[in-house]
């Protein structure tokens, strides 16, 4: 696994060649980009002046929002051409992953309706990535914000989560582990762990939280990797570990580090990570140092 730098989860304005001077400087090997503002620089500048700050830095491209509207009712296959084209985008860059969040409420489907909605849905999407060799991390919302005055609940923690995923006829779908959301939804980390297997997972958000434990928990309770120990962090890296995982993983804190400066909050940011990777007994390259992995 590598450390990703996601500008954006940090709270960071900052232009392509900011965040990969930043990301250069304080010890990360990957960063997310945009891929429509991306696409959009490649027809004004052409690609390879688009594409040459990330050659000459030698940095991945950890992961990319998903570029389309998956999950209206209306007008998908419009959506999935134009995926096509941004995917094929993506492989030209050497980006592997990208990432969706399951809408957790809505007015139109009842439950059953909508599990076979999605599981149909994001069978398609795997379909067409995977003709340019990407995959799909799919995460949940567990907030009761993003359900209030829906009619229809849905997915909105790991349990529903993984049981949608194994109904998904595409090998290249998977998850997106967003540590603190399975925190927010009241789920032991502990049996959260046990759960993960070899290959399930895409992409890796890494916080830790508030020990105040008032509920609803809020995204403003996110906290850097490490900060306050509510999240048993270097446990998980050392999971993933074990699994033989070998992808980003992107630190996103709250919304507590906006008096700082931009790169003492990416300073601050890796310092965090770096200490928790040691913790899970990793080497610099992700991989356990000692023995254990299975």
């Amino acid at each position: 696994m590598f450390k990703n730098l996601d500008a954006i989860a940090l709270g960071l304005s900052a232009t392509q060649s900011e965040t990969v001077e930043l990301a250069l400087s304080f010890g990360f090997r990957s960063i997310d980009v945009d891929l429509a503002d991306f696409a959009k620089e490649v027809k004004t500048y052409g690609l390879p002046k688009a594409r040459r700050l990330l050659d000459s830095a030698k940095l991945k491209i950890g992961t990319f929002p998903l570029p389309i509207d998956w999950q209206g009712e209306a007008g998908f296959d419009a959506e999935l051409s134009k995926l096509a084209e941004l995917a094929g985008l993506a492989a030209s860059l050497g980006a592997r992953r990208t990432l969706a969040v399951v809408a957790p409420a809505n007015d139109e489907r009842p439950y059953h309706q909508n599990f076979e909605f999605y599981g149909q849905r994001l069978t398609q999407l795997g379909k067409a990535l995977a003709e340019h060799g990407l995959q799909l991390g799919v995460g949940f919302d567990p907030s009761p914000a993003a359900r209030e005055g829906k009619t229809f609940e849905f997915v909105r923690d790991l349990d529903a989560l993984l049981v949608l995923l194994s109904t998904v006829h595409s090998d290249n779908i998977g998850l997106w582990l967003d540590v603190w959301q399975v925190w927010a939804s009241g789920a032991s980390l502990d049996e959260a762990r046990g759960k993960l297997t070899r290959g399930q997972v895409v992409a890796v958000s890494l916080s830790d939280a508030d020990r105040d434990q008032s509920e609803p928990r809020q995204p403003e309770s996110r906290r850097l990797p490490g900060e306050t120990g509510a999240i048993d962090c270097a446990g998980l890296l050392r999971r993933l570990g074990e699994l033989g995982y070998d992808g980003p993983v992107t630190p996103v804190p709250g919304s507590n580090l906006s008096a700082m400066r931009r790169d003492q909050i990416v300073k601050l940011t890796g310092e965090r990570l770096d200490a928790v990777w040691k913790a899970a007994g990793l080497n610099p390259a992700g991989k356990l140092a000692s023995s254990t992995a299975k």
